[in-house]
C-alpha cells in the first residue's frame, strides 16, 4: 500500500528533515543543491509529496549523508 501516511514512511521522512537541520541546511539551501525549488523540499517535508528512491537517495547525498545511515537507524 503506497501512503505517504504510513507511520515507517513518516519516520523516515522525519528522518530526513532532521538530517537536514543537523547539516545546518535550511530548505532553501538544500533545494538549490539538488536544482529544485523550496517547495519541493517542504511538500515532502509536510507529506504533501512522496519521495521515490532515487529521489531519497539524491536528497540524502545532498545533505551529506548516507542513505544507509537513514535506513539503518529505523
Amino acid at each position: 500500500m503506497a501512503s505517504i501516511y504510513l507511520e515507517q514512511y513518516q519516520a523516515i521522512v522525519a528522518r530526513l528533515v532532521q538530517a537536514r537541520k543537523d547539516a545546518g541546511l535550511t530548505q532553501v539551501e538544500l533545494a538549490e543543491r539538488l536544482g529544485q525549488r523550496q517547495t519541493f523540499v517542504s511538500k515532502y517535508e509536510l507529506g504533501e509529496r512522496r519521495l521515490d528512491v532515487a529521489e531519497f537517495i539524491e536528497i540524502c547525498r545532498a545533505i551529506g549523508t548516507e542513505p544507509t545511515r537513514l535506513l539503518t537507524s529505523y
